[in-house]
């Protein structure tokens, strides 16, 4: 590759030495993430993984895609670019787990208008964090550069993961039954979703103010907080006690993520009282006037992920989540209902 060059191609705005440096610079990164099964080397036309299936009758893969959609924009606002990779990954192996997978690798795709090596290789770096705090090994990516496509200073990223799981342990909900608890794994923050809402709630906001209902972080800062990665938990959580479903609260709030796991007749009432609704969304509601309503729909409100285990399973389910660092909690019950998520 040292004599890949194109004078014609970089005159239209397409730098590929730039690409081959930002390779040599993720490396280190990608380093990190190397597992059991990691069985190939950046660079190569397809990421190679050994699948160990010792102990599994019926091995079933799973797959989640994501990207980190206008969250991106405070990235570029505040020229941060170390966390955001985490967020893609987060996207991906927290909708893998809900399934009782455990993630196996993960490939993330960059696209951007002009390739920063130094820019990229911090993109990467967040990735390549988020596949250390999951376990996953980074097998492989892509960097597009588009100029005439993308601002000069934008990017875009996205990713998909894959996981395993054997057949007979996959969460498919049909053991949730009234009685059932449901319990809270607290977010990080606003995560990835609704900043659509957000950004238009903020327009012309300084982003970089300290706000004191924020602990003296700015709005910007903790905006930026990357998605909360339960991988390592809900893996250790299922190794304990029989888990029953598994919600990722993401775009839709609990009014869409919730049900989703929850079979036609059941719901999930919820004490909202018991609920640990961070500040950033009280600044959110009350800024943009937004009703609480749709609050619940769209934002996870501090709820990052749902647990549904049977009542006498609860203690163990809270110390086992607590001792992997999870300060989790009970929010509600299973009930007979047809509407999914009821507030109490």
């Amino acid at each position: 590759m040292e004599k890949s060059f194109s004078e014609s191609y970089k005159q239209a705005g397409v730098d590929i030495t730039a690409g081959y440096k930002a390779v040599e610079l993720m490396k280190k990164h990608i380093a990190r993430t190397v597992t059991a099964g990691a069985a190939s080397d950046i660079g190569g036309f397809g990421g190679l993984f050994e699948l160990d299936l010792t102990g599994m009758t019926r091995p079933v893969l799973v797959s989640g895609t994501d990207g980190v959609g206008t969250k991106l924009k405070y990235a570029f606002m505040l020229d941060k670019h170390d966390t955001i990779g985490i967020d893609c990954v987060a996207m991906c192996v927290n909708d893998v787990i809900c399934c009782g997978a455990k993630p196996l690798f993960f490939l993330d795709y960059i696209a951007c208008g002009k390739n920063v090596p130094e820019r990229i290789a911090a993109i990467v770096s967040g990735v390549a964090e988020g596949c250390v705090q999951s376990g996953a090994a980074l097998i492989g990516g892509e960097t597009a550069e588009m100029p005439g496509f993308y601002p000069e200073d934008e990017y875009d990223l996205a990713g998909f993961a894959v996981g395993v799981v054997d057949r007979s342990k996959v969460l498919d909900n049909s053991k949730v039954a009234p009685g059932d608890v449901v319990i809270a794994l607290p977010s990080s923050g606003v995560h990835s979703n609704g900043f659509s809402l957000v950004r238009k709630i903020f327009e012309g906001r300084d982003m970089t103010v300290p706000v004191e209902e924020l602990g003296g972080k700015s709005l910007g800062e903790t905006l930026l907080t990357p998605t909360r990665i339960y991988v390592k938990p809900m893996l250790a959580l299922f190794e304990k006690v029989t888990v029953k479903a598994v919600s990722h609260i993401t775009g839709g709030g609990f009014y869409e993520n919730i049900p989703r796991s929850i079979p036609k007749g059941l719901g999930a009432k919820i004490d909202k009282s018991a609920l640990r609704v961070l500040p950033v969304f009280d600044i959110i509601a009350k800024q943009g006037n937004v009703p609480e309503r749709d609050m619940f729909n769209t934002f996870n409100m501090g709820v990052g992920m749902s647990v549904v285990v049977a009542a006498e399973d609860a203690e163990e389910a809270l110390r086992t989540l607590k001792a992997a660092g999870e300060d989790a909690y009970v929010i509600g019950e299973i009930v007979p209902s047809e509407d999914g998520v009821l507030f109490g």
